[in-house]
């Protein structure tokens, strides 16, 4: 019997052009990716026509065999899946194929983090530069202790430009954060973090008692801006700037870049996810997941260092 394969994808690809109004490069994608599937298919002996969800299911899979991305995948399950509904649109099928297929997950990216190596060149640059007693050594103290704030706690940007000036009456190493939908949450604070935090402050009200007629800001980081407290975008800005100064790469370097240093940073050092959880803010423990495989890679650099097979091979070595 003759295969009827190629002359369906025509058609298919004249009511994509003259019904869906398609593309050119659209149709030959398609055009394309149903061409390989009919290749494969006609290795199984299988026509086109008459392919069902187990021969489709193998053709994804010699796809993934291959090194297909999961996107690449995912195009040619698009491309099948209008073309049997074409066909059983037009009543040369009396079913889908297509219908009980999942389409490839997609690995969800893992976020930029940084080394702690990289975070305390960061630390030390600001540090360095909030000693000096040149004008403007307010700005460079408030880099030094947003940095310190940021890495000791791993809160959002949103919630450490927006924190209330009270903070710096409290005693104590913790501080009381309000994240999304105003859920209040406890963190410590490092030592450094709270040097920064004071030296900071000490300086803040200095030169508020200089100009008396100015009133004081109910914010930890006043700024002339809309909202009254230092912008996420300027404070964005000037960390990359201060990272070019301490010989770093400014595109891989951002206050989200830093909460997730602090994440991976903790799990790596035995912090239990549930706990890192917790201090970021997560609603969801879904959410924090993207970081287990920091947990990953330390248990089985447990496993390499304590198990006993393990140091059996090490000796041998």
């Amino acid at each position: 019997m003759v295969d009827l394969g190629r002359v369906h994808v025509e058609s298919f690809l004249e009511m994509m052009s003259a019904e869906r109004g398609a593309a050119a490069n659209t149709l030959q994608s398609y055009e394309h990716d149903l061409d390989d599937v009919r290749s494969f298919l006609k290795e199984r002996s299988v026509r086109l026509t008459e392919a069902a969800s187990a021969d489709l299911a193998a053709y994804l899979s010699s796809l993934a065999g291959k090194g297909f991305k999961p996107s690449s995948q995912a195009r040619r399950l698009a491309a099948m899946r209008q073309f049997y509904k074409f066909l059983y649109a037009e009543g040369l099928r009396t079913d889908d194929p297509t219908g009980i297929l999942d389409a490839p997950k997609k690995g969800r990216p893992l976020p930029k983090t940084m080394g702690v190596e990289e975070v305390g060149r960061l630390l030390s640059q600001a540090e360095a530069e909030a000693e000096d007693p040149a004008p403007g050594q307010l700005q460079r103290l408030r880099m030094l202790a947003l940095l310190e704030l940021l890495y000791a706690t791993g809160m959002r940007v949103s919630e450490l430009v927006s924190l209330p000036a009270r903070v710096l009456d409290q005693e104590g190493r913790f501080l009381m954060i309000r994240g999304k939908g105003n859920k209040e949450r406890l963190v410590p604070l490092s030592h450094s973090a709270i040097s920064a935090l004071k030296s900071y402050g000490r300086l803040l009200a200095a030169e508020n008692a200089a100009v008396k007629e100015q009133q004081e800001s109910p914010w930890l980081f006043p700024s002339a801006s809309k909202e009254g407290y230092l912008p996420r975008q300027v404070f964005a800005r000037d960390l990359k700037n201060l990272a070019i100064r301490a010989g770093l790469t400014p595109s891989l370097i951002s206050p989200h870049v830093m909460r997730h240093a602090f994440a991976s940073h903790l799990l790596a050092n035995g912090a239990d996810l549930r706990v890192v959880q917790e201090l970021l803010g997560h609603s969801d423990i879904s959410t924090t997941q993207i970081y287990t495989h920091v947990l990953e890679e330390r248990l089985q650099q447990l496993v390499q260092t304590h198990h006993p097979l393990a140091k059996q091979a090490k000796k041998h070595e």
